[in-house]
């Protein structure tokens, strides 16, 4: 499968249209169409319903949209890799940041390094660990910024000693505010929100004991910022970790760690293999200067 048709199909998933995605490609309808045709028979499948104004994804397409993206950002990548070898230190660094305390430290580590090497660029992008886990296995993130727990035996990893604090965000006006600290038994009765992740439930578990089977976890989620909406209307309590909520406005939220104290290990990660980016290998050189320090 050749990458210029994976593109002609993302124009065309795209515009929603032949007509449209031909004009963005300067092709002619004709050819398009025909270029669509060859790769749904590549296939063994139809890609696209075709109706009278509009195209849309049949199931097989869905998934052809998601990977003909990361194949071709993958691509990019590599060729930008490849034309940059051989000059004066330039490229891509990416890295993929999980909300936590430890995402602080890469402003000073990003800008201090591009003062040594300002042809470099960095992309950084917020998800869970288990959408940077699985950017970094495929490729399309150098590195992981996480925290425990975590499976991190299969990656090289850096820790950074920093530890973030487990607790709960509520709302500034709740009951529990009024304490400086809170216990699982505290929570028994009122509605609780947990993280989706269930190694992460399963941490809770180990730290809280056989109480926290006892909780009423109302929902469940995966980002703290749209999870935070349920605190802010109403009596509600959300498992979270300080560095996440250090920014909310304190005037209507309350974060309150837990008792006994729990806290949480951030660590860098990135794949065994020998990283080949000439950008990658000097940054991670750079870290490693700074954290084992």
């Amino acid at each position: 499968m050749e990458f210029r048709l994976l593109r002609y199909f993302l124009a065309v998933a795209r515009e929603g249209t032949v007509s449209k995605a031909a004009e963005t490609l300067f092709l002619t309808q004709p050819t398009l169409s025909r270029q669509l045709s060859d790769l749904e028979y590549e296939l063994g499948t139809r890609l696209f319903i075709r109706g009278k104004k509009h195209i849309e994804l049949t199931e097989a397409g869905m998934i052809l949209r998601q990977r003909a993206e990361e194949i071709l950002e993958l691509q990019e990548k590599t060729v930008a890799e490849i034309k940059n070898r051989d000059k004066n230190l330039s490229g891509v660094v990416s890295i993929g940041a999980a909300e936590s305390k430890a995402a602080e430290i890469l402003p000073p580590l990003i800008l201090n390094f591009q003062k040594k090497y300002p042809a470099v660029r960095f992309e950084i992008q917020s998800g869970v660990a288990s959408f940077v886990k699985d950017k970094v296995d495929r490729g399309l993130l150098d590195l992981g910024l996480l925290i425990t727990p975590g499976d991190i035996d299969r990656y090289r990893f850096l820790r950074l000693g920093i530890n973030e604090r487990s607790g709960i965000l509520m709302n500034a006006r709740s009951p529990l505010a009024k304490k400086q600290t809170v216990t699982v038994s505290d929570l028994i009765g009122r509605p609780v929100i947990a993280n989706v992740r269930k190694e992460i439930q399963d941490f809770y578990r180990q730290r809280l004991g056989e109480d926290f089977d006892k909780l009423n976890i109302i929902a469940v989620f995966n980002l703290i910022n749209n999870a935070a909406f349920f605190a802010e209307r109403d009596d509600v309590y959300i498992f979270t970790i300080e560095g996440c909520v250090k920014n909310f406005d304190k005037t209507v939220f309350c974060f309150r760690p837990f008792e006994p104290e729990i806290r949480q290990e951030s660590f860098l990660i990135w794949k065994k293999q020998e990283p080949r980016n000439r950008c990658l290998i000097r940054f991670l050189e750079e870290i490693k200067n700074t954290f084992q320090a």
